[in-house]
């Protein structure tokens, strides 16, 4: 596969979103993966391999796409203008099959990559603490419904992200390389993961360094500008202050250190490091509100050697089952999952020799509460216009469909009998060639299967118009495989974007794409319509959809609308 990660944060400083995407991307590669990130940079030699990557259109495993901006200082979209326009263009160079971009949470080129992307798209979300974008939920909606795959890598994240971006997730280990971090010739150190407003565990550490001669305390600082706690005098010597914000630098640190105490909310990976190279953890329960605990705990592991053995062997143990291999297998099966759901291409040619059509696919007759065409008039009507099939698919009701086919009977235009079925909350389904009645109000999966019981073909009308009740992204992206056709153009839409983000849909997923006019008035037939091969039965229906052309013959919609105001009306009175 042609993988994409895009990660919001500079490549060339040390960062725990950075270490996990090049941990990742290595055994990616080692799969036999063609993997490129894309990310910012601030070193210069980044920046010019990058503009002539784009440039020359040439392959490579890291592409810096611009200057890096703080994304955590931004309280509104702020890439600049000429990074985004690198960024669609290294989307478009690259034909990616997955786009995986990681805290899109925030206002970044992550968050624009799973926006545009038209490849699959997979999120992973690494801290609870940065999932403030967007911050409409408007805008969130729509995030979602362009993301394939939901990732989290800690339950804690997963329930968090969950509030904001609710969807399926699965929860992956930030994952370690084992061959950096692995025990080396311990010393007597105790490392200590120093945290902003946690110098409670380490200064009680420290103290318990009187009781424990031989031991010295190592506090590491993985983010700059950390302050230590206070140091006794009588411990100044046995005490050491270190900062390692990289991987090469903390190997050189754990992989000789015999305890490490992490943060009560340190950085997991670090914890995943000093496992790795066979330090014995210290993590008491209840140390979130007893501090104290961290102390006692160090002291006991110094004390009996045969425990502290036992606990650094456990700990590497279970580090090598969250390399960045094990991460990366799952991850394969993410996006083998995500690619599943392209739909078979199925041979068009089959019906080349049948005449080409024009259909309409969504309209209504005086049997929707919101029409007054009578079924016979519109039957006269399409034929009139010149179309060779149409569908009635009235609101909730069959009988509008039946009296349509019947009168239609004998003639050269084909008549679908359909209905737009309401669910109990996800929008509207239609049926096509159904037979009877399907009741409202059930779930959306439900009413599917109530068409798939007659043999008809489940159509999503107006998928992404907002103005109304539609399907969530879940729902979508769980009912893939369900829908014979996705509805790309109504001609009734009051914003033409809602059309497009169908369209860009259907494309992502290979879905068979269908359009309709959505007609409640006479004047509105045909506005939205398919050119198409002729059709015998629902599965040469849909292999000539999958070589029709899209009609949009477009007439006012405020003109529509007001005449089916005026019919309403009119019938109200009547």
């Amino acid at each position: 596969m042609r993988i994409c990660l895009v990660t919001p944060f500079a490549w060339s400083q040390p960062h725990d979103v950075n270490d996990h995407v090049a941990g990742v991307a290595g055994a990616l590669r080692s799969f036999g993966h063609q993997v490129t990130v894309l990310a910012p940079s601030t070193r210069a030699a980044d920046l010019l391999a990058g503009r002539r990557a784009l440039a020359r259109g040439e392959e490579a495993d890291v592409i810096a796409l611009g200057p890096a901006v703080p994304v955590s200082r931004r309280s509104q979209l702020g890439v600049p203008v000429g990074v985004q326009a690198n960024l669609r263009q290294a989307l478009a160079q690259g034909r990616y099959d997955v786009v995986h971009g990681f805290e899109p949470g925030l206002p970044s080129l992550s968050y624009l990559a799973l926006r545009d992307a038209d490849a699959f798209a997979v999120a992973t979300f690494v801290s609870p603490n940065r999932l403030g974008y967007p911050p409409a939920r408007s805008q969130r909606e729509k995030l979602l419904g362009r993301i394939d795959a939901l990732v989290a890598l800690a339950e804690d994240v997963r329930v968090a992200a969950e509030e904001r971006f609710p969807g399926d997730y699965r929860v992956l280990s930030p994952g370690v390389d084992t061959k950096v971090f692995a025990p080396d010739e311990k010393q007597k150190t105790i490392v200590v993961e120093l945290r902003p407003n946690e110098r409670l565990v380490a200064r009680g550490v420290v103290h318990a360094l009187r009781e424990l001669p031989g031991w010295d305390a190592l506090l590491l600082r993985t983010r700059p500008l950390i302050g230590r706690p206070a140091i006794p005098r009588d411990l100044a010597q046995r005490v050491h202050l270190r900062t390692a914000r990289d991987t090469p630098a903390r190997a050189a640190i754990l992989n000789q250190a015999a305890i490490f105490v992490p943060g009560v909310e340190g950085v997991r990976r670090v914890t995943l490091e000093a496992a790795a190279s066979g330090c014995a953890i210290v993590r008491p329960r209840g140390i979130e509100t007893q501090h104290e605990l961290a102390a006692a705990a160090t002291a006991r592991l110094a004390e009996d050697c045969a425990l502290r053995e036992r606990e650094a062997a456990a700990a590497r143990t279970e580090a090598e089952t969250h390399t960045f291999d094990h991460v990366a297998r799952e991850l394969e099966e993410v996006y083998a999952a995500v690619g599943t759901r392209r739909r078979k291409r199925r041979q068009a040619e089959l019906l080349a020799d049948h005449p080409w059509i024009v259909a309409d696919l969504h309209m209504h007759t005086s049997w929707s509460h919101d029409c007054s065409i009578d079924a016979a008039e519109l039957v006269d009507h399409a034929e009139a216009e010149g179309l060779g099939a149409i569908a009635v698919t009235d609101h909730n009701v069959f009988g509008g469909a039946l009296e349509a086919l019947d009168y239609a009977r004998g003639r050269e235009l084909v008549v679908i009998a359909g209905e737009e079925v309401k669910t109990a909350d996800q929008g509207e389904v239609i049926g096509l060639f159904l037979e009877r009645e399907i009741p409202r109000g059930m779930s959306f999966g439900e009413t599917v299967t109530a068409i798939r019981e007659q043999g008809g073909l489940v159509y999503v009308p107006h998928p992404f118009d907002r103005l109304h009740a539609i399907p969530d992204p879940r729902t979508l992206h769980r009912n893939l495989a369900d829908i014979d056709v996705l509805e790309v153009y109504n001609a009734r839409l009051l914003f033409e974007a809602y059309n497009d983000e169908a369209l860009r849909f259907a494309r992502k997923y290979n879905l068979t794409m269908g359009a309709g006019s959505d007609a409640h008035v006479l004047q509105g037939v045909g506005t939205g319509a398919l050119r198409m091969r002729a059709f015998r039965d629902p599965e040469e229906f849909l292999l000539s959809l999958r070589t029709a052309e899209i009609l949009r013959r477009p007439k006012s919609l405020a003109y529509l609308q007001s005449l089916k105001w005026v019919a309403q009306v009119t019938e109200r009175v009547r």
